[in-house]
């Protein structure tokens, strides 16, 4: 690749819930039609100029899923470069405190427990985040 392209190469910020419920983990299914398709990912969205992460998040989830969330503990950003763009994620722990799901913007999604995240078919820029969040979670004593 020249550096041409690399420059050229678009860069987007992305805010994205790891949303847990009765100790599970919401695991959302893109579409045929998106990019990346078909890949699972944490449901969430592109900051839009002067937004805050937490205000994208809450706004995304109620677009593409109907939701409520409370936006809980951060986890390391983590960026990867695709072919043809380079994203940066966000993760939020987070819950739902109102509404029901409803997929606006996925073709399905799966509720799984932290230390089977690994098992789907992930978007790459997600590895890292599951990796850290598993770790975290994992290493939590039961109460």
């Amino acid at each position: 690749m020249s550096n041409e392209t690399a420059s050229a190469k678009r860069h987007v910020h992305v805010a994205c819930a790891i949303i847990e419920r009765d100790g599970l983990v919401l695991s959302a299914l893109r579409k045929a039609s998106a990019n990346l398709p078909l890949k699972w990912e944490f449901p969430g969205g592109k900051l839009e100029p002067g937004e805050e992460l937490e205000e994208c998040l809450r706004r995304e989830l109620i677009e593409e899923m109907g939701v409520e969330i409370a936006v809980g503990r951060p986890l390391t950003p983590a960026t990867h470069s695709y072919e043809n763009l380079t994203v940066t994620l966000y993760p939020f722990v987070c819950s739902i405190t109102a509404g029901e799901i409803v997929l606006y913007e996925h073709t399905a999604i799966t509720w799984l427990p932290p230390a089977t995240l690994h098992e789907l078919d992930w978007a790459e820029a997600d590895f890292p985040i599951i990796a850290e969040y598993q770790q975290s979670v994992l290493a939590q004593p039961a109460a």
